[in-house]
């Protein structure tokens, strides 16, 4: 028995006040290390009950300690022996301690404890008899601190009991009892395997019970961590048989908890199988198996199943992880959970976002997450210019090489989809269509998950894109936002950056000093998070001796793949107004340009009424034309150096 549940009994039982007049003697000793026997002279008796007893002293007593009790009421006396199982002090200043004793025999006490009883007078049995009916528990302060004892000893008899052999089984065996159960299970995540691995069963041989961390009921709840009740009558579509048949079992209803270590880490899951007298367990049994779920993540607290081989998201830090989504705000939350809803499904996926958000990323995690990740996931990079080697990839020399037949049973990623021409689209749609390789016989099973940085509805509508396609690959479409609008993130992806880095270089971890996070935070990112893991990799190593980065010099952290990234963000699709070899007027020029042709486009070709529309004369709007149009002739035909030299020139002549 752990001595915290010796406690617990002693102190739920109802124990009745001794009270002076009652004229019961008590006398207490125990064996000093020489075998002598001592008494504890000022000991007074506070209570009595059934199971033990309660008594102050300024004797200091250890837990576990054996004691010897006497108890005389009139002409009866009583020999006894108990060990202590709490102390207490009595008051915040007051030196005593009250000590509680679970006495070894029960059976004399119940005799001992009647006659005390019947020799009260009808008062002071009336105040016992309402003290134990209406008195509210743990009204006392010193209450409400010795349950919290209680709790804290529970604790550390369960992280001190949990390795010993023959607990987990004992707590399974009551996990069934409790929950009027067939069968009970408690699966550990193996990082090495990536699989969940029975450490304890009951009505079954845990010996070579695992499996896939994705797969079934247990695997849902690992990977989601939320804890699911189901008759398997009524919600199937989750349920894996497989374990069935190799035990010859049939499983009717199951609950399942998942269970977390001292960090809070998903490590695992308990689970009870069909509910003996009902369908289904009941809501009762979930608040029991979430009480149960909280005992066994006592028990495995310091079980941190880490692993660079390991594919499971939930348990393991990002820092040591090479696909991982890292932030905290609610756009990131909402593509966690996207990839939960997503992973299982055999449907396509596109996924849109400006460059180097993290689309490829996002597509391993789907793929890997998925119950496709124990097969292949390939990349088509759409944006290979020479045409030979993306056919190659695509449809392969021998038609056993193409990626769309390699990748069988898995994923394959088409990055950059809005880049490939109007044929090779077509060839791909009806590839997809009729799930088969031009001139194979072998029957497609692979995923399509795309990537786009253009919205390719747009670029249907202007016909650059294959309306089919765009139909068959968007059932699934996810955007991811850019960093600028999640800067909340941006703490989050520095420091799992940083440590990265420092890793790669062979340096103690480096910090930012609160004047460059701020900077950090509060710049623009047009390169996202591509932009950011440069800047950060820039820093580490410009300051190899300075443990606080100081400052970052963002105006450097760009390179020419961004600065095209800030111009398709900024510009669209106007020619030349991205070029920053011009200067500022003569870009503006070019889009008021855009802007006064729409308005005259709006007003039916009227350009009085564009003119009025926008607040300028009739004059003022035909130079604004005459000065853009120049421009844009010039530009044609000259380099910007001559543009910028023959400026002047033009504008007198406007």
């Amino acid at each position: 028995m752990l001595v915290s549940f010796s406690e617990f009994k002693f102190f739920q039982s109802f124990r009745v006040p001794v009270e002076q007049a009652d004229d019961l003697r008590f006398m207490v000793s125990y064996e000093n290390e020489l075998g002598q026997e001592v008494y504890i002279n000022d000991a007074i008796l506070k209570d009595i009950s059934v199971t033990g007893l309660g008594f102050i002293t300024n004797e200091r007593i250890a837990v576990g300690d054996e004691l010897n009790i006497s108890l005389q009421l009139r002409k009866v006396h009583l020999d006894l022996t108990g060990s202590v199982v709490r102390a207490f002090p009595s008051g915040v200043d007051d030196d005593s301690i009250i000590y509680g004793v679970e006495l070894d025999t029960e059976h004399k006490m119940k005799k001992f404890l009647g006659q005390y009883i019947s020799s009260f007078s009808v008062e002071r049995l009336k105040d016992t008899l309402t003290d134990m009916v209406v008195k509210e528990r743990y009204t006392k302060a010193t209450d409400g601190f010795e349950m919290f004892s209680l709790l804290l000893s529970l604790f550390k008899d369960i992280t001190h009991f949990g390795d010993k052999d023959g607990f987990l089984d004992s707590m399974v065996e009551e996990v069934v009892r409790i929950l009027n159960g067939q069968r009970a299970s408690i699966f550990l995540i193996n990082p090495e395997t990536n699989e969940l691995e029975a450490i304890s069963a009951l009505g079954v041989k845990k010996d070579g019970f695992k499996f896939d961390y994705r797969l079934g009921i247990a695997g849902c709840v690992f990977t989601t961590g939320v804890a699911l009740n189901i008759d398997i009558n009524k919600d199937s579509t989750r349920f894996n048989n497989q374990f069935d048949e190799i035990f010859g079992f049939k499983t009717k209803s199951i609950i399942c908890h998942p269970i977390h270590n001292g960090e809070d880490k998903i490590i695992g899951v308990i689970e009870v199988i069909n509910k003996r007298n009902e369908d289904r367990f009941t809501v009762d049994d979930e608040k029991t198996m979430k009480v149960l779920a909280l005992v066994f993540s006592a028990v495995f607290h310091n079980y941190n199943p880490i692993s660079e081989i390991s594919q499971i998201r939930r348990f393991s830090t990002p820092f040591d992880r090479k696909n991982a989504i890292i932030g905290k705000t609610a756009h990131v939350n909402s593509l966690r959970n996207t990839i939960i809803k997503t992973k299982d499904l055999d449907a396509p996926v596109l996924i849109h976002g400006e460059n180097g958000v993290g689309k490829k990323l996002l597509a391993n995690i789907i793929h890997q997450e998925g119950n496709r990740g124990l097969k292949p996931f390939d990349i088509v990079d759409c944006s290979e210019k020479k045409s030979a080697k993306l056919n190659q990839a695509l449809w392969g020399e021998n038609i056993e090489d193409s990626r769309f037949i390699t990748c069988q049973g898995g994923t394959l990623f088409l990055h950059e989809l809005n880049l490939l021409d109007l044929t090779t689209q077509e060839k791909i749609i009806q590839t997809l269509k009729h799930r088969r390789v031009p001139g194979s016989k072998i029957s497609l099973d692979v995923r399509i998950v795309a990537s786009s940085s253009e919205d390719l509805g747009s670029l249907v509508a202007q016909g650059l894109f294959n309306q089919e396609l765009y139909e068959y690959i968007s059932r699934i479409y996810i955007n991811i936002d850019p960093l600028r609008r999640r800067s909340g993130d941006i703490p989050d992806l520095v420091d799992y950056f940083l440590k990265i880095e420092c890793q790669k270089q062979g340096l103690l971890l480096k910090t930012f000093s609160q004047k460059a996070m701020d900077k950090l935070v509060s710049y623009d990112w047009p390169g996202n998070i591509q932009e950011l893991k440069l800047c950060i990799e820039r820093a580490v190593l410009y300051n190899p001796k300075s443990h606080i980065i100081p400052n970052v010099d963002l105006e450097n952290s760009a390179t020419p793949l961004l600065d095209i990234n800030i111009k398709k963000r900024m510009f669209g699709n106007l020619p030349h107004v991205g070029d920053f070899n011009i200067n500022l007027k003569d870009r503006v020029a070019i889009v008021e340009r855009e802007m006064i042709l729409a308005e005259i486009k709006r007003n039916n070709g009227n350009k009085s009424k564009a003119a009025k529309s926008m607040g300028i004369s009739r004059e003022a709007l035909r130079k604004k034309l005459l000065i853009s149009s120049k421009i844009m002739d010039h530009l044609e035909k000259t380099s910007n150096i001559e543009f910028t030299e023959s400026l002047e020139e033009l504008k007198d002549v406007a």
